[in-house]
């Protein structure tokens, strides 16, 4: 069973990415990841990455009922909140958390499924960017007092939000806002460990930090989509 026991911490590879191949199937946190969830949430998970061969650079995993309910973007995990892991290569920061994908907000569509979309996780995420809702509280608590922190932007020059700076989820609209409607834009809510932190770690405590961190931003992640965990 992928439970986590047979994870080493030296996967979380700082200078080639989380190393998914030339393991065993119980091994890999794809699959721990994904037995924690269903086995927590009693619903299925679709997992998905960016990256090739031995070494992904992100990975995620998505409820698979929110993104059934989607009328025109079932088939489409870029309209999907989804629970991720990544790692900086440039900062050296292992970053585990939520993430929501604005994707392209107009066309032409680069590839298929990445143009935004009327169903698509994002809108709600919008409509909680905004003072007093469930997200503006859960943020108020995760960065101020759990040391989380917020990105908004293309993935190249984002805006950053942590406990010194961010006052409230309106900061969150304001800053998507600028960025041109035919680049990628995403929301990413995360706790990120240092590379030593990481060592620090035995794989099994690892896994459970990284479980730590998911069952904190559940409560962020379901103000945002159509069906929540429960």
């Amino acid at each position: 069973m992928p439970t986590g026991e047979a994870f080493r911490p030296e996967w979380i590879d700082f200078e080639h990415g989380i190393r998914v191949g030339n393991i065993e199937p119980h091994e890999r946190i794809t699959q721990i990841l994904k037995f924690h969830l269903e086995s927590r949430h009693q619903t299925p998970f679709v997992t998905d990455r960016w990256g090739r061969g031995v070494f992904w650079q992100w990975i995620c995993w998505l409820p698979r009922a929110n993104r059934a309910a989607k009328p025109l973007s079932h088939d489409v995990n870029f309209s999907c909140a989804k629970l991720f892991i990544s790692i900086d290569q440039d900062e050296k920061i292992f970053k585990s958390g939520l993430q929501i994908e604005r994707g392209y907000a107009v066309g032409p569509e680069p590839y298929p499924g990445c143009l935004l979309k009327e169903d698509w996780d994002w809108h709600r995420l919008m409509k909680q960017c905004a003072t007093g809702t469930v997200l503006d509280a859960e943020l108020q608590r995760l960065l101020k007092h759990e040391g989380f922190v917020v990105e908004v932007g293309d993935f190249e020059s984002n805006a950053v939000f942590t406990a010194k700076n961010f006052r409230s989820a309106r900061q969150l609209r304001e800053a998507a806002h600028p960025y041109p409607k035919n680049e990628w834009v995403g929301f990413q809510l995360y706790y990120p460990m240092t590379a030593r932190e990481v060592r620090d770690c035995s794989g099994l405590e690892l896994v459970k930090a990284i479980c730590g961190v998911f069952a904190e931003v559940i409560p962020a992640m379901n103000s945002c989509m159509s069906v929540p965990l429960v």
